[in-house]
């Protein structure tokens, strides 16, 4: 069993007093022997839980962070630009919990709890857009119409399956848009509906392409998605690193990278990990190793 000295526990406060009780009580039993001084943080107010993440950044040993994928890249977020940054483990408490999926963390809470008890760690990259971090995806066009167009009330009521129902509703809505782009330094140009840059794999719930991401690389993947046919998605779903000719994709462009430059259009939101505040153009890079996280099996 791994021991930690000092951990700061961060947890959703848009739960209700029941539900926190009923999870913590699942989380608790399973981390509490790993840790020396454990500290717990209810929130709902994002300034605050950004305030206190980085305050505490420098102290404990240990971020644990109770609660979804946007709750996630805020405390990313937070203690990414410092020069001292805690080891950081994921709770998954919202509805997509893609970061921790690709991290191999079980959906069960009392499992993943144990994960921060074994207390295997990996160095994961993160990707940077401008002064935004984010830890999972980098996306203009479809995936951000869609969640725009995700409805809050469904998304209570039917969870990931809002999403979905978002896509149906987007997709034949959505048009292809002229792009200019620099990769690597090389500049290349097109139309597409959606431009992906993956450090995950995992967009709500569904594995995209394959086994040919890894967050521990320090490379970023670009996937330039042309139109909104089946083959594209089909094709996007598909890759394989070690089984698929890049070469042969024709609805779909693929490459390693670690610069991209969005130089048009402009205006054009832009969705990370998730959250929607930014738009073109702008740079993005990354930064390898930059958070020691805990990690499944």
């Amino acid at each position: 069993m791994q021991t930690f000295g000092h951990a700061l526990y961060v947890i959703n406060g848009n739960m209700d007093k029941d539900q926190m009780e009923r999870e913590l009580g699942q989380t608790l039993p399973k981390i509490s022997p790993a840790v020396k001084q454990l500290e717990i943080m209810q929130t709902n107010d994002l300034e605050e839980l950004i305030r206190y993440c980085k305050q505490m950044a420098g102290k404990v040993d240990l971020l644990i962070v109770h609660g979804g994928d946007g709750t996630i890249h805020e405390v990313i977020n937070a203690i990414a630009p410092l020069s001292v940054r805690p080891k950081l483990a994921i709770i998954p408490g919202g509805t997509c919990n893609d970061f921790s999926r690709m991290l191999g963390i079980p959906q069960n809470l009392k499992k993943a709890a144990q994960t921060i008890a074994d207390g295997q760690t990996a160095a994961i990259d993160i990707g940077q857009y401008e002064d935004t971090y984010f830890l999972n995806f980098w996306g203009m066009g479809l995936i951000a119409d869609t969640s725009n167009n995700i409805n809050e009330n469904e998304k209570s009521t039917w969870g990931v399956l809002s999403y979905f129902m978002s896509t149906l509703r987007t997709i034949n809505q959505v048009e292809p848009f002229a792009y200019e782009i620099e990769v690597n330094g090389e500049k290349t140009a097109g139309e597409a509906v959606m431009i992906l840059v993956m450090n995950g794999r995992f967009i709500g719930t569904r594995e995209m392409a394959g086994s040919a991401i890894r967050p521990d690389d320090g490379k970023l993947q670009l996937c330039v998605v042309k139109n909104s046919t089946l083959t594209s998605f089909k094709q996007l779903l598909q890759i394989k690193q070690d089984k698929t000719d890049l070469t042969e994709l024709t609805e779909v462009e693929v490459q390693d990278v670690e610069t991209v430059r969005i130089l048009s259009p402009a205006g054009k939101p832009i969705d990370m990990d998730g959250e929607i505040y930014a738009d073109t153009p702008g740079e993005i890079n990354i930064h390898p190793s930059h958070l020691e996280m805990i990690v499944g099996e």
